[in-house]
């Protein structure tokens, strides 16, 4: 295991105590005020601090579409980290990673901040939504930074409504149109073969014109 890797590991587990002790004292003093939120993952590494991270997907779980991973990362160090990629090991999906605005890299400045998801921020975006998992699990994510290097996290796969509505896709995939009925063969017959209907032929049948020609002949006889 990556010295960033075990790092992580243990801040975790010591994160999880301390959001549990947090919990317990706060269900007693309005937690919904305190706004304690245990399931989001968080860890720490070197410098480098992960909060608040999230899987989030379509409203609906019937809809397919993509999801989006949303995260806070905080640089305590002297230098800019450039968030190389992000994956969910284990899966096929793919995660595609933009910056706030324009092109570039996705950076995470020295003494600041990186907020990943939300309007007019970074984004991280899974195209096959499903593909990160069931609402309700929990799917690993690994950030590989620049200087840091991998860190793994487990995070919570949760749909885009209530407290996540904001954060979640951009794109909701909109039911599909009702298609219109089209007439049938035998209402369009008729009209389209531009024929009377009443069985009538357009020009005069073979027997009426050998008779006009018949009654010509015998009268230039005469």
């Amino acid at each position: 295991m990556s010295r960033s890797l075990r790092h992580g590991a243990f801040a975790a587990t010591a994160l999880v105590f301390s959001i549990a002790a947090l919990s317990a004292c706060s269900a007693g003093n309005d937690a919904q005020t305190l706004q304690v939120r245990p399931d989001n993952a968080a860890t720490a590494v070197d410098s480098i601090k992960i909060q608040n991270l999230n899987i989030i997907t379509q409203p609906d779980p019937e809809t397919e579409g993509p999801a989006v991973i949303a995260a806070t990362l905080f640089n305590d160090g002297p230098k800019r980290e450039v968030v190389e990629k992000v994956t969910l090991p284990g899966t096929n999906a793919v995660v595609e990673l933009k910056p706030a605005k324009g092109k570039g890299p996705v950076v995470v400045p020295a003494g600041g901040r990186l907020i990943i998801g939300g309007k007019n921020n970074a984004s991280a975006v899974i195209e096959n939504g499903r593909q990160a998992g069931a609402d309700g699990s929990v799917q690993t994510v690994a950030f590989t930074l620049s200087e840091t290097g991998d860190i793994e996290l487990g995070a919570a796969i949760v749909p885009a409504t209530s407290f996540f509505e904001k954060f979640g896709p951009s794109t909701v995939p909109s039911a599909k149109p009702t298609p219109t009925p089209t007439p049938s063969a035998s209402e369009t017959g008729s009209v389209a073969s531009g024929e009377p209907s009443d069985g009538q032929s357009g020009t005069p049948s073979g027997t009426e014109t050998d008779a006009a020609g018949t009654a010509d002949d015998e009268a230039a006889t005469h």
